[in-house]
């Protein structure tokens, strides 16, 4: 970049990453944006859902977390607001001055409207950041906001960004953005293997609960003997007897800076995606593929096409079409050490060579430069 950058960042929250995985790579990529030489505040609403259920659901884990945040990204400047009447001009006096405000879509539609009323005024360059689906499964929600007023949209995933750019949401630009390993935190941790099978992941609005039960559930069963174990939050009671009857051991809520070392004491770990991300938007690829893969762990796939290339299916990671066939390859990989040895350094290589957080921010300086800042 010919110059340091006055950089803003709005999101739900950076202090709990409580059923909020964006939180893993926006830490990540502010973090490798400060490093570059550039100017960050991070900005997230008092009171925020996620860390307002962190903090109530979790006890002493959640205030554990939260320390954990600080003492890992003491260079984040975070800032808190009120969503209220004077919203407007806290975020006048915030913005005066910087060059691109980013806002993800997770923000209140009322503070993504002030923030983008006072793009004219101000002057910055103003960038949406979207990392879910509501584009493709509901966008009369995202039609609510004033997305015509943006400078552009950073989609996680090719298939998002062609809904932007084709479905009359009044954008002229937009990049796929995808997420990445945050690879300052997420490495491979040397442990004693006391789990044979983990996986990382919330239950979430139902949007996985036929494939949790055909390619975790049901694989369990089948596997009695070994050691299996679930970590997230928001699992219904239903869903935990599910768990328990397959003999699956539920930990509850991971802070995701411990996520390593879970995967450190694993054998191997699954992805089950939600099933808009294996249908309609195919080939996006959601955090915890990045994380797992950067900590050096073998991976199978609930169905999965990685329609961009972003990966080396087979070799990165393997991909799985039913529960059956994730039995069988679970199976063999708890048993061939070689073999989760040689697919976790091919991993682990793909990561390194284009997919962690710092790859992301010198992209970041770039889509700015084609702004004009």
């Amino acid at each position: 970049m010919s110059h340091p950058l006055k950089l803003r960042f709005f999101a739900h929250s950076w202090v709990s990453d409580w059923n909020h995985g964006n939180a893993h790579f926006l830490r990540g990529l502010v973090r490798e944006l400060i490093r570059l030489g550039h100017e960050v505040r991070c900005y997230e609403q008092y009171g925020a859902w996620s860390l307002a259920n962190l903090l109530r659901e979790e006890g002493e884990l959640a205030q554990a977390a939260v320390e954990e945040f600080w003492r890992a990204f003491p260079e984040l400047d975070v800032r808190f607001y009120l969503n209220d009447a004077g919203f407007r001009d806290f975020a006048r006096e915030e913005l005066s001055g910087a060059d691109v405000v980013v806002v993800h879509e997770w923000n209140p539609p009322e503070v993504v409207e002030s923030i983008a009323a006072l793009k004219r005024e101000l002057g910055f360059r103003l960038l949406f950041h979207d990392t879910h689906h509501r584009a493709y499964s509901n966008p009369k929600e995202m039609l609510r906001l004033p997305l015509s007023q943006f400078d552009g949209v950073l989609a996680f995933g090719e298939a998002i960004r062609r809904i932007y750019q084709q479905g009359g949401f009044g954008i002229e630009k937009a990049w796929t953005f995808h997420e990445a390993a945050d690879t300052g935190n997420f490495r491979a941790v040397e442990a004693r293997k006391n789990t044979d099978v983990i996986w990382v992941g919330n239950w979430g609005d139902e949007e996985r609960t036929q494939e949790l039960q055909e390619f975790l559930i049901g694989p369990a069963a089948a596997l009695r003997g070994h050691k299996i174990a679930v970590h997230g939050v928001r699992y219904p009671e239903e869903g935990r007897h599910q768990l328990a009857s397959a003999g699956i051991e539920f930990r509850g809520y991971l802070p995701n800076l411990r996520a390593p070392r879970a995967y450190g004491e694993s054998k191997v770990t699954v992805h089950v995606p939600r099933r808009q991300y294996a249908n309609g938007l195919s080939g996006v690829p959601t955090i915890r593929v990045f994380e797992a893969l950067a900590c050096g762990i073998p991976l199978l796939c609930a169905p999965w096409t990685d329609t961009e290339g972003l990966f080396r299916p087979g070799e990165d990671y393997l991909c799985v079409p039913d529960g059956r066939a994730m039995a069988a390859e679970l199976r063999r990989l708890i048993s061939d050490a070689a073999a989760r040895e040689q697919m976790a350094s091919r991993g682990l290589e793909t990561i390194q060579a284009g997919h962690t957080c710092a790859h992301r921010a010198r992209q970041f300086q770039d889509i700015c430069e084609e702004l004009g800042k």
